[in-house]
């Protein structure tokens, strides 16, 4: 052995005898073991503990003893936790059961207990074996993770009803009188659970320049409808900050993103339940992330990281709330947080159209307590009752270009399709006498538009349509299927693996409107097969939605028929077409109307140029 590797070994020893007395646990730590086996032994004997916190007849168990044939690892500051046997605390009420274990002191799970699974079983948000949640800081010159350690219950498993409530606390002991504590209090009716991180005498252990706490939750959402491809469509994370902006990661492909400026909450959004995460003051920063892993059998994995401030104080707290619940719009928008956010009601005018008119007129129908089948036919009824001035208007107009076409034919005759715009300018003479507006048609069904296209929205996203049945529909916020043909290339692709009869229905109801749309507006060639093939391209789209919308579609088609069967009634063609012919006869100096007139600007202006 040469002098060099001689002095290299002597330097290694030097390093592991320090480190050995430098990682021996002290006195303090040792009396510390000492008395919280001691209590143990106690709470196995039957003897009560008190305690401060919880009612006198509280008993607390200490999850950091270990049995005979364990060793205990004291290696580090909280070495002594870093074993022993997981123990479960179940706390429920009238609406959640959460299972809280001592490992971490971390939510297990979470069944609400309200709801089912579209195969009818207990509805479980996220499971524990596939659950992250921890909290990392610096303490004693090491990385401590809160998952790592067995923390001691203090406390028991509870329900509440009504007003009442209660609590439960996990400790992580660092030292005598030096603690980490996890605070879960629930009350009764509630789908929010309150959980404070508290600290007491940890000033002098947690590092220094530790001046935030890390906060990491990692789920992997369960299925809990039947459509994967939905489901997966609406998940995703969404947040919001303190100055009320909100957004979410895309809920179609995987993303990242980093937060900054302070966060009040983040969400696990799911199509129809939500777990939240919210500060009662901020989150100072945050990174969340979204994948898919499309051949597994859970929906999405789901993370967030947010930063919790530390200010080293001898007493300190930080106060969270956990939400788990529906993503119920009423219920969400009860408790002042924005919550409601985390429904889809469409884009710009859409959502006020779906917040500040369908909601409250549907959920004073839903009060009526009718089947919901009923509910969405009165709805588009009364929906239709309201828009019928404007369906008159277009019928109207419409009818009047059916009754000038023979005319304008005769002026593509004499004028000729060359000089398109010496065409215009005469069929612009033709509709001035006559006083008919070529948009007239036109107009009062692009005013109907945003109301059709809120719905699209507002039945995918409406949890009160779960599990809700209506004649050959079991569930209305599902396809129906009448026939699986499983997979077929290209074909499930495109249309799915079944047959959905309300898309059916819907489609050959669109296809009649047509036809007879077609004959009132005489329309012809190329524009008349594009008003058919339209209906079959979206029989694709609207395969795989909600039974609902298509059933209000083929609501909305079926009312149209009936109501321009009752405008033909009161609309006579002859005197219509006698009464263009007398506005012809009027002089020309009748004002002209603010589109024939931007019309005729243009038309002058194309002349000029072509000069």
């Amino acid at each position: 052995m040469d002098r060099n590797t001689f002095t290299g070994l002597m330097i290694i020893a030097v390093i592991l005898i320090g480190f050995s007395f430098y990682l021996q646990p002290s006195d303090q730590e040792l009396k510390q073991y000492q008395k919280d086996t001691d209590s143990l032994n106690a709470a196995k004997s039957g003897v009560v503990t008190q305690n401060p916190v919880t009612s006198t007849d509280t008993t607390v168990k200490d999850s950091s003893a270990t049995t005979a044939t364990q060793s205990i690892d004291t290696a580090g500051l909280f070495g002594m936790h870093k074993t022993g046997n997981e123990e479960f605390t179940i706390i429920e009420n009238e609406k959640i059961k959460a299972t809280i274990s001592n490992k971490g002191a971390r939510v297990y799970s979470v069944e609400l207990k309200e709801y089912k699974t579209w195969d009818q079983k207990p509805l479980i948000l996220f499971d524990g074996t596939q659950n992250e949640f921890n909290v990392r800081f610096y303490a004693k010159g090491e990385l401590s993770n809160t998952s790592q350690y067995y923390f001691q219950t203090i406390g028991k498993s509870f329900q509440v009803m009504a007003s009442d409530s209660n609590e439960v606390r996990f400790r992580l002991n660092a030292d005598a009188g030096k603690h980490l504590d996890f605070v879960y209090k629930l009350k009764g009716d509630s789908y929010m659970l309150d959980f404070n991180i508290e600290s007491s005498n940890m000033e002098n252990v947690i590092a220094s320049n530790n001046a935030y706490f890390d906060l990491n939750w990692n789920i992997s959402a369960l299925q809990n409808e039947k459509d994967m491809k939905a489901e997966r469509t609406n998940t995703t994370v969404y947040y919001r900050f303190t100055n009320e902006d909100y957004d979410y990661l895309s809920p179609t492909s995987d993303e990242n993103e980093k937060l900054s400026n302070g966060i009040k909450w983040v969400s696990f959004k799911q199509h129809f339940f939500s777990s939240v995460l919210i500060s009662k003051s901020k989150f100072e920063n945050g990174e969340i992330e979204s994948s898919t892993d499309l051949n597994g059998k859970d929906v999405k994995k789901l993370r967030m990281a947010l930063t919790i401030p530390y200010n080293h104080k001898a007493e300190e707290s930080y106060a969270m709330q956990f939400y788990f619940g529906p993503n119920h719009f009423t219920t969400l928008e009860s408790y002042n947080l924005g919550l409601e956010k985390l429904i889809n009601l469409g884009w710009g005018p859409l959502k006020y159209i779906n917040r500040y008119a369908v909601i409250p007129v549907f959920n004073s129908l839903q009060s009526l307590n009718w089947n919901f089948g009923i509910i969405i036919l009165i709805l588009t009824l009364l929906l239709k009752i309201v828009l019928s001035p404007l369906t008159y208007r277009s019928y109207l107009s419409t009818a009047k270009m059916r009754i000038l076409k023979p005319e304008m034919e005769e002026i593509k005759a004499k004028v000729g399709e060359d000089d398109q715009t010496k065409l215009q300018q005469e069929y612009m003479k033709l509709y001035k006498k006559a006083g008919v507006n070529p948009l007239g048609g036109c107009v009062p069904l692009i005013l109907q538009m945003p109301i059709l296209f809120a719905f699209f929205f507002f039945f995918p996203s409406s949890i009160e349509l779960r599990q809700q049945s209506f004649l050959w529909v079991s569930d209305l916020s599902t396809y129906d299927s009448i026939w699986t043909f499983g997979e077929v290339p290209f074909i499930s692709y495109i249309y799915g693996d079944h047959v959905s009869l309300m898309c059916l229905l819907m489609t050959i109801s669109t296809l009649i409107y047509t036809r007879l749309n077609n004959q009132i507006s005489g329309a012809t060639g190329q524009m008349k097969w594009m008003g058919y093939l339209m209906p079959i391209i979206f029989m694709g789209v609207l395969n795989n939605v909600a039974s609902g919308l298509n059933y209000y579609y083929f609501l909305v088609n079926m009312m149209t028929f009936g109501q321009q069967y009752a405008i033909r009634l009161f609309v006579d063609d002859a005197k219509l077409h006698k009464q263009i012919q007398e506005n012809k006869k009027k002089p020309d100096s009748q004002k002209k109307s603010k589109f024939q007139q931007k019309l005729e600007e243009m038309q002058k202006e194309r002349q000029t140029k072509k000069k």
